[in-house]
């Protein structure tokens, strides 16, 4: 296989159902290196038999913060990984009734490594970059939907990201946009089990 596949897990042991790091093999020498990003096969075999329908591309500056995004109408699982540079990416649980419900986990994607992040449908997704600029794409299970988009403030303080933790010197750099989306409130309902969702 060419791919390994790590199943995230909070520091409490809780593992994150459907939420996995994903290190590719790098075979390199003088010339360069080779790897594999997808292989259908590979991803089949660990169980993770999503059908990506889209790829999307973005570059960044250094500090730049995007998210925290989801989308209600057309929920999205993502493949993500920086094609170029170092970004710390996060996902928060949003679908009800799981035990990691309202927690976060986050991994740096890194093109030395060129690991990979799998988020499944009902989480919300964000960026912040810490190398001089990124190039970070990502595979989608379903297609963008405008009028499905949803988001929840960055430094929601329930769900306390420790963004400091990986920049400490770097002040966020938002869109308008991600400065206003509401904070997280743990009576509703966002998403369920399935990724589905079932909010207002």
């Amino acid at each position: 296989m060419a791919f390994d596949f790590k199943n995230c897990a909070l520091a409490d042991g809780t593992e994150i159902k459907g939420l996995y790091e994903i290190q590719p093999k790098i075979f390199g020498d003088a010339r360069g290196y080779f790897l594999e990003t997808y292989s259908e096969r590979d991803f089949f075999a660990a169980g993770l038999t999503m059908k990506f329908v889209q790829d999307n591309q973005s570059k960044s500056s250094k500090g730049v913060l995007r998210g925290l995004h989801f989308q209600t109408q057309h929920p999205q699982g993502k493949l993500v990984r920086a094609l170029e540079g170092k970004v710390y990416d996060v996902a928060v649980d949003l679908r009800k009734g799981s035990p990691s419900f309202g927690k976060y986990y986050g991994v740096i994607l890194d093109t030395e490594k060129q690991n990979m992040f799998y988020i499944p449908e009902g989480f919300a997704h964000g960026f912040y970059v810490l190398s001089d600029e990124a190039i970070f794409t990502y595979k989608c299970t379903d297609f963008y939907d405008p009028k499905g988009e949803g988001g929840l403030m960055w430094n929601d303080p329930s769900i306390a990201i420790d963004w400091k933790a990986v920049a400490p010197d770097v002040a966020p750099l938002l869109s308008e946009k991600d400065g206003k989306h509401p904070a997280f409130d743990a009576t509703k309902n966002y998403f369920d089990l399935n990724g589905m969702w079932i909010g207002a």
